[in-house]
């Protein structure tokens, strides 16, 4: 929340408010907790202020952090997940293996118990447990219901199956890492983490080819799946398991996308776009080529590791520093 104009009774008179976090403590189900609440204070007088709304806020602010906290569902996320799985209140409810109104008192607010929040996350990440508690619960929410919500969880399983699961924990960390990714900035990223890392390590970091396109690097399989965003940045519903999902990077992969994302990632897809353009890899696999002839011709392995090995010895992609004098260069 903003800057706002109150009346001020201290003051008399209507004066600037700031917002002030203040800390406060509760006791919920027998444990107490600390949470961080906003207040707003007179620019003049210091004194606290208050305005219809704010308490409400307040209220959500708890919630927000609490649910945090304890590691619970949200709201938002159970909206998705009726969304994810074309499935209403009451037989998502049921599917689950809850009352048959127990998913309406969580829009309304309520708050879930551990484990019944656990078995919503688990159902939020996988469609294949998803579709198990359908089968299992089949004839409870009735037929139409059973068939829509199968139908959507079996789209939502086959989403990911040409893309190797190594590949989808990196597209999960950069999702979960930038704000936004158009598909263009996900490929060049992808395609500087596999080179880098493979460099550092003298193996791939992940198992896909890469091939050459007019636009630069491109992992085939990755663009089938995100093709329908174009230059938009990708959001959907659908790709909220995969960050839910996908398995964790292990330390060495953690640090080389760490860097490569906090480097390369703050440029747009056309600006790393045209540093692909500049590098052997891409032009080596374009010869013979016209500049807008589709190509599907492979960018190797050995010529990405070759490549930034020598961008290595000579900028030290090993370091942050280094890699932003190599992009300085090309850029």
């Amino acid at each position: 929340m903003e800057r706002r104009t109150a009346f001020c009774t201290n003051c008399h008179k209507e004066t600037t408010c700031v917002p002030k976090k203040v800390k406060v403590n509760q006791n919920i189900r027998d444990k107490n907790y600390t949470f961080n609440i906003t207040t707003f204070v007179c620019n003049e007088c210091g004194r606290e202020i208050g305005f219809p709304g704010l308490m409400d806020y307040n209220i959500k602010e708890i919630d927000e952090q609490y649910r945090k906290t304890e590691e619970l569902i949200t709201v938002e996320d159970i909206e998705r997940l009726m969304k994810l799985y074309n499935i209403g209140k009451a037989p998502l409810s049921l599917a689950l293996g809850f009352g048959e109104v127990t998913i309406s008192r969580y829009l309304a607010g309520q708050v879930p118990s551990k484990e019944y929040s656990d078995i919503m996350l688990h159902a939020l990440a996988s469609a294949t447990y998803m579709k198990e508690l359908l089968d299992r619960n089949r004839e409870k929410i009735g037929e139409t219901a059973y068939k829509k919500a199968h139908i959507a969880a079996t789209q939502m399983e086959n989403l990911y199956v040409a893309v190797p699961v190594e590949l989808l924990a990196v597209i999960a960390y950069i999702f979960s890492a930038l704000h936004e990714v158009t598909p263009l900035t996900l490929q060049k990223l992808l395609y500087y983490i596999q080179g880098n890392y493979a460099a550092i390590y003298d193996k791939p970091l992940f198992d896909a080819p890469c091939e050459a396109w007019v636009h630069g690097p491109v992992y085939r399989n990755v663009y089938n799946l995100f093709r329908d965003f174009k230059y938009n940045p990708i959001d959907d519903d659908r790709f909220v398991p995969l960050k839910e999902s996908a398995l964790p990077l292990t330390p060495q992969a953690k640090e080389v996308v760490d860097r490569v994302l906090d480097t390369f990632g703050i440029y747009s897809g056309k600006v790393l776009e045209s540093i692909t353009h500049k590098e052997a890899p891409w032009l080596d696999a374009r010869k013979g080529f016209l500049p807008d002839e589709t190509s599907h011709a492979e960018i190797s392995l050995d010529a990405m590791k070759a490549y930034f090995k020598k961008v290595d010895e000579k900028y030290n992609i090993r370091t942050e520093d280094g890699l932003r004098k190599y992009i300085a260069k090309m850029r």
